[in-house]
């Protein structure tokens, strides 16, 4: 388990709530519902949401690698 309270486990959050965002992008419903605010508090998710889609392939090698090092090296 990670602890939130350390970097590794910000860093896991942080990666989940990126995922979670773009994923959440691509459903129509779930688009105009949560992502339409772009500032404030619910613009956080509109921003995940956007750095999940224009660094996919950046998002995809850090989860990767996060996941190498929380299963095998911690």
């Amino acid at each position: 388990m990670t602890n939130v309270y350390s970097l590794d486990g910000i860093l896991v959050f942080g990666l989940l709530l990126i995922c979670t965002c773009a994923y959440l992008k691509k459903v129509p419903r779930l688009n105009s519902w949560l992502l339409s605010e772009k500032k404030g508090v619910w613009g956080v998710f509109y921003k995940a949401a956007v750095i999940g889609t224009r660094l996919h392939m950046a998002v995809a090698l850090s989860c990767l690698s996060m996941a190498f090092y929380v299963i095998f090296l911690k």
